[in-house]
């Protein structure tokens, strides 16, 4: 009995939120501008009014450049070194040579896990301002990578 009453009274609540919020955006869209009147709409003998395909006409705001130039071409660019419009190992490996070789100490071309950990360990030690041997997250944030300055803009 009790889950039947209970059953009926979240029905008469769901149907009353229902309703409040049909209503409501009812009112917002009853602030709409009425729809232009046929004395406002151009005929065809009114075709100036009607930009044309190439942008002449267009009220407002002009239209923005567009860039022949995807992010994707950009990418490719960069690393198409020889502009064969073709990318091979070594163009593809070429941007984590440097990095690579700054880890690299002793020079064989094989990075072992020691180079690897002492490079780590004084990454550690150069963050660790007191040398507690612990980073708080203030001496953590000095460890971060430092960003390539890129240039402002191309213009």
């Amino acid at each position: 009995m009790n889950r039947t009453v209970l059953g009926a009274v979240g029905a008469l609540l769901l149907a009353a939120t229902g309703l409040f919020w049909w209503q409501g955006r009812a009112a917002v869209e009853s602030a709409a501008p009425p729809p232009p009147t046929l004395a406002e709409i151009p005929n065809e003998g009114d075709l100036e009014a009607i930009p044309t395909e190439d942008g002449e006409g267009i009220m407002g705001a002009a239209l923005p450049e567009v860039d022949e130039e995807t992010r994707e071409e950009r990418r490719f660019n960069r690393l198409d070194r020889n502009r064969d419009n073709l990318i091979n190992r070594s163009e593809a490996l070429q941007p984590r040579v440097a990095m690579f070789r700054k880890l690299d100490k002793d020079g064989n071309n094989l990075l072992s896990f020691e180079e690897w950990a002492v490079a780590t360990s004084n990454r550690f030690k150069g963050g660790d301002a007191n040398g507690d041997g612990q980073l708080t997250r203030a001496e953590f944030a000095t460890t971060k990578p430092k960003q390539a300055q890129r240039p402002g803009c191309r213009c």
